[in-house]
């Protein structure tokens, strides 16, 4: 087993009760599943500007992070609990919601852009780098640039919702793959998916 695997999964999203079911919060909803299946607690934790999770996956730590810094801080509070475990780029995932795929999808990329995300924006600005792992969860697009505000801060339709908590499920298959560093073999059963 390497130790270039996942050590940190950051769930993008904003604090509070007005944002919880939002579709911007889907990087949330994908850490609280995982810890939910762990049945282990989010603590806050003000020096990491946030709330974090301890777990054990294929015998190795994992901790999932929910930065209450809100979105276009986030980078603040990845970048604390990098500096303090002594985490690489490449030992990072960042879920956030994707409007360039349907519903449904979720795929794995290491580095890129931003895409005018503004949680993505401000974690590559914060720790200087691009070259972190990205789980895009697909929310679709609403079809028109002066529409994506309120569509990303809106709630999904039932539908909608079911389907992205089925690419959540797919997300979660493959953790032990990328706490062991195999990239290809999680990128490979995530893209056939769907």
């Amino acid at each position: 087993m390497s130790d270039a695997g996942i050590r940190l999964i950051v769930g993008l999203g904003n604090p509070g009760a007005q944002y919880e079911a939002t579709r911007h919060n889907v990087g949330f909803w994908f850490v609280d599943a995982i810890a939910n299946a762990s049945r282990e607690p989010f603590r806050v934790e003000p020096k990491f500007f946030g709330e974090l999770c301890r777990i054990s996956l294929g015998g190795r730590d994992l901790r999932l992070l929910k930065p209450a810094t809100y979105m276009n801080r986030s980078g603040q509070s990845v970048a604390a609990v990098a500096r303090y475990f002594d985490l690489s780029p490449e030992q990072i995932l960042v879920a956030h919601d994707e409007l360039d795929l349907p519903v449904g999808s979720v795929r794995l990329k290491q580095g890129g852009g931003h895409a005018g995300h503004n949680g993505l924006r401000d974690t590559i600005a914060v720790l200087g780098t691009r070259d972190f792992w990205r789980l895009r969860i697909g929310i679709a697009h609403p079809g028109d640039r002066t529409l994506v505000t309120g569509y990303v801060l809106g709630r999904p339709s039932r539908e909608d919702g079911e389907g992205i908590f089925n690419a959540l499920t797919d997300a979660e298959h493959v953790l032990v793959d990328l706490a062991e560093a195999r990239f290809q073999l999680a990128m490979n059963r995530l893209h056939r998916q769907r």
